[in-house]
């Protein structure tokens, strides 16, 4: 695997927390491995997009796929990125609501 340098991981760490669906992938895994199917379910999105965002998560090293079977169990690459997320979810910003609705197009700071 290739070792990417401090600023290219927080690149990729920063474009998977950029959609709400693959973060609450994330945060789900922090409270252990899952089944695509259950992510699909607890979230409430199709399947397809579930196996989607993971593809995306493990292309960014966020996520590995753990081979149980016929079924495949996910979870995260590192323990040290749940406690990053949670750190991350524990920091409280002063922003302009109005700034960088989720809906919006517009980039954000």
């Amino acid at each position: 695997m290739e070792t990417v340098v401090r600023r290219d991981a927080l690149v990729r760490f920063g474009y998977a927390l950029s959609d709400a669906t693959r973060t609450q992938i994330l945060l789900s895994l922090c409270r252990g491995g899952r089944y695509p199917s259950d992510l699909a379910d607890d979230i409430g999105v199709s399947r397809q997009t579930v196996s989607n965002h993971l593809a995306c998560l493990r292309g960014c090293g966020l996520v590995v796929a753990i081979p149980e079977g016929r079924r495949t169990r996910y979870e995260l690459a590192d323990p040290r990125i749940g406690h990053a997320l949670n750190d991350l979810a524990g920091v409280v910003l002063a922003v302009d609501p109005g700034w960088c609705p989720a809906s919006d197009e517009k980039e954000c700071c």
